[in-house]
């Protein structure tokens, strides 16, 4: 258990950002599968509104600090290859 004033707050703001970094993480993971069931079922319009909500989404989370710019780029990247896959099938 810690002694002083300053661990004990480090250890409460911890545990506040891990919940929120929790929070984040679990919502990409969400809006990501969102486009890759559409994808998988080859729904162009559901895939297309999910891939636009994602990537507004992921793109927020950047400015937020919660995921870095090129790992958003990566997967905005990947999921507008499966929409233009199935435009091309």
């Amino acid at each position: 258990m810690a002694h002083h004033k300053s661990t004990i707050k480090r250890i409460r703001q911890t545990a506040k950002r891990t919940e929120r970094n929790r929070y984040y993480r679990t919502r990409i993971k969400n809006i990501t599968k969102a486009v890759i069931e559409a994808a998988a079922a080859n729904d162009k319009e559901a895939a297309a509104a999910a891939f636009k909500v994602a990537n507004k989404q992921i793109h927020s989370m950047v400015s937020k600090g919660f995921i870095k710019k090129k790992t958003a780029s990566r997967k905005v990247s990947r999921l507008s290859a499966l929409v233009k896959k199935i435009d091309a099938a």
